[in-house]
């Protein structure tokens, strides 16, 4: 019964998942563990914390594979590893270098000029709504992004409290979470989709 599985496609799993089957989760968590860890792993640099994001996905994907009604499963997966990506980031567990990680991943020896156009697109966006930030948060967010500076050191250089730089950095991460959220995951989508001829 479980090999039938195999052979169905995305929409039909997840018209089982939404019947809560657990024999459709598991061909899903089959069929898109592997990539989602790859894409994961190019993106944070560190196997461990890629094995714990795909983990924490699919495990709220079991939660609530009852309620994923008008969904494509193939989207709601690469959304839900973005945003564990970016809670990371919140939490400074990493510092994401997003066009090495995009390059790395869809530079296949194939349409490189495509993939760089895709790539400084992806770049203008990030630093046109970087450049929105107020004057502050901006030179604090970017002290701590671009510089790698701590907390601390960010404090002494400006002359403020290491509490102010965490909410003026944790601040930038939500406005800049909130801006980007659609246009970011469209451009991924985009370029995940062209990669994989769909």
């Amino acid at each position: 019964m479980r090999s039938n599985y195999k052979s169905y496609s995305d929409a039909q799993l997840t018209e089982l998942l939404i019947l809560e089957d657990d024999c459709a989760f598991e061909e899903i968590y089959t069929r898109y563990w592997g990539i989602l860890y790859n894409f994961a792993r190019r993106t944070l640099r560190d196997d461990d914390q890629a094995k714990d994001v795909i983990q924490e996905v699919f495990v709220k994907l079991y939660e609530k594979m009852g309620g994923l009604y008008n969904q494509s499963i193939r989207s709601y997966l690469y959304t839900s590893v973005l945003h564990n990506i970016l809670d990371l980031y919140d939490h400074q567990k990493v510092r994401i270098n997003y066009i090495a990680a995009f390059r790395d991943f869809y530079n296949r020896g194939e349409n490189v000029t495509e993939n760089q156009v895709r790539e400084n697109e992806l770049k203008r966006l990030i630093e046109k709504e970087i450049a929105n930030l107020p004057t502050k948060m901006r030179t604090i967010f970017e002290m701590s992004r671009k510089q790698y500076l701590t907390h601390q050191q960010i404090a002494d250089r400006i002359g403020v409290s290491e509490g102010t730089v965490r909410n003026q950095v944790y601040n930038a991460l939500n406005k800049l979470r909130s801006r980007l959220s659609c246009m970011f995951f469209l451009q991924l989508m985009s370029t995940i989709l062209w990669f994989n001829r769909l």
